[in-house]
């Protein structure tokens, strides 16, 4: 009962809407056996003119073959998040624990590339935090970015 419980909560909230699309925009290959570097471009869909770029190893199918550990790649990620466009903030979750922006499964047995938005409401920025959940373990590794929220035009010399 308990792993059905999981299930649904996974399921719903995989299809929660409002989570961001990312779209390829780059991949370097790093090794002769097709490893690649993947780097996607994730515009927030609640806050116009802010894009985040993530950019996370891709194992080939001949790693996955040599090495076993067929269906999971790693959990590292990077991310950097800037204001292209005139921001706009719509509906956000400024609690603490913040909102989901993206998500993305890298493993066939729930393990997923997380994009979180929180608020920072005292400094006025919105902190953009990468990092990997895994159903039997959490991951430590993480990446922040931060796009800050003021007027530079609006600041006094």
């Amino acid at each position: 009962m308990h792993l059905t419980a999981r299930l649904i909560a996974i399921l719903a909230f995989a299809l929660t809407p409002f989570i961001a699309q990312s779209e390829e925009i780059g991949r370097v290959g790093v090794d002769w056996v097709g490893n690649d570097i993947i780097v996607e471009a994730i515009p927030d869909p609640k806050v116009k003119g802010v894009t985040c770029h993530i950019s996370y190893f891709d194992r080939s199918m001949w790693d996955r073959l040599s090495k076993g550990n067929w269906f999971e790649d790693p959990s590292n990620a990077s991310i950097a998040c800037r204001q292209t466009g005139p921001i706009t903030i719509g509906d956000i979750d400024s609690s603490e624990s913040g909102e989901n922006v993206f998500s993305e499964g890298r493993s066939l047995v729930f393990k997923s590339l997380n994009v979180t938005r929180i608020f920072d409401q005292k400094n006025q920025v919105l902190v953009y935090l990468t990092h990997a959940t895994e159903l039997s373990d959490g991951s430590a590794k993480m990446s922040i970015s931060t796009v800050p929220l003021y007027n530079p035009a609006a600041v006094k010399p």
